[in-house]
């Protein structure tokens, strides 16, 4: 509920800057890299932020087109993982569910900065900054239970007719803040939520099924005790979606300009 409530306060705010009167207009295109950790919460990990933390990298291109907003685009990659035998939940410890997923994104998305910020400025040096946008992300849960690592999508571990999509969208939102180290290089920190429309980032959403239709299933589905004991219970939550999470840090270089500011004064006045 928390989470909800932050991505649509910042759209809001997002949305609501960018509808206000542009000040002091300029061209600034940047490229960079982002490195850090990405992680998950869902049915597997229901509320622990960062614990299953994976390593997370990715490059982006920013154009900002004033001092207090920017649009920037990148690709992303992190693997995200969790298992049912590191809760202290009764009901986690008999499900024993487990999976890694690797996480593939491409991104559109919207920065405002709270504070006037241009890499190479003397004085608008430094910004707190918040962000949303949409994106686009495949994900493919595996999980191993000892005879190597199996992709559960094709395997209809709780019954289903078919597959779930491996290709989704998402809604990337977060907050973050950005520092100049030179005149043509500054670097950010920033921790990005990612609200999915799916609840099979983990393959756990629904009911246990009935293990005849899906016979291949049933060591990853009822690992720890006989079928017959579940059948037709929760296995998830189905009421609730996953989510996926990047944080970390990035180096970004501001590229030469094309031309000179658009405003007719001095460019070395704003430099």
């Amino acid at each position: 509920m928390r989470l909800k409530l932050a991505y649509i306060l910042s759209f809001l705010v997002v949305f609501s800057a960018f509808a206000q009167t542009a000040k002091r207009n300029f061209r600034q295109r940047e490229i960079g890299v982002f490195l850090g950790g990405s992680y998950y919460i869902g049915d597997i990990n229901t509320f622990k932020h960062f614990v299953y933390s994976k390593p997370a990298a990715g490059i982006f291109f920013r154009y900002t087109t004033n001092y207090r907003y920017a649009f920037r685009f990148g690709f992303n990659y992190g693997r995200i993982a969790a298992s049912d035998a590191q809760s202290k939940s009764a009901d986690q410890l008999l499900r024993n569910a487990s999976f890694r997923s690797d996480i593939y994104e491409l991104h559109a998305i919207s920065e405002f900065n709270f504070v006037e910020y241009r890499i190479g400025h003397n004085k608008h040096y430094f910004t707190m900054f918040i962000f949303a946008g949409l994106a686009g992300f495949h994900h493919n849960p595996q999980a191993n239970i000892g005879n190597g690592w199996q992709t559960l999508q094709n395997i209809h571990t709780e019954g289903q007719k078919k597959g779930y999509p491996l290709y989704q969208f998402s809604i990337p939102f977060g907050i973050g803040f950005k520092y100049n180290l030179w005149d043509f290089m500054g670097i950010g920190l920033e921790w990005g939520p990612r609200k999915t429309f799916t609840d099979y980032l983990d393959d756990v959403s629904g009911l246990y099924p009935d293990p005849s239709l899906s016979p291949s299933a049933i060591k990853y589905t009822y690992p720890n005790t006989q079928p017959a004991d579940l059948v037709g219970t929760m296995r998830g939550n189905p009421r609730t979606k996953d989510w996926y999470f990047y944080y970390g840090l990035s180096v970004n270089f501001k590229l030469r300009d094309r031309g000179g500011p658009c405003y007719g004064v001095n460019k070395n006045k704003y430099n």
